[in-house]
């Protein structure tokens, strides 16, 4: 069997917590923010669960996670 690999590209957007769940970021916060509102801004900081809907494809990209 070949080796269970990781996806970069999952291990960069996503970490698992401690009780399992796995958090995400805002997307549409990296640039461009000048014509976005501070509200809209304010808004888009922090970490939100992922949803649902998405849990099993994300556990798919982490195995080890």
């Amino acid at each position: 069997m070949p080796k269970m690999k990781t996806k970069s590209s999952a291990k960069k957007r996503f970490k698992v917590r401690a009780s399992g769940s796995i958090k995400r970021s805002h997307a549409f916060k990296r640039h461009i923010l000048t014509k976005k509102t501070t509200k809209n801004k304010r808004h888009l900081r922090g970490t939100v669960d992922i949803h649902v809907a998405d849990e099993k494809l994300i556990r798919a990209m982490l195995p080890f996670a």
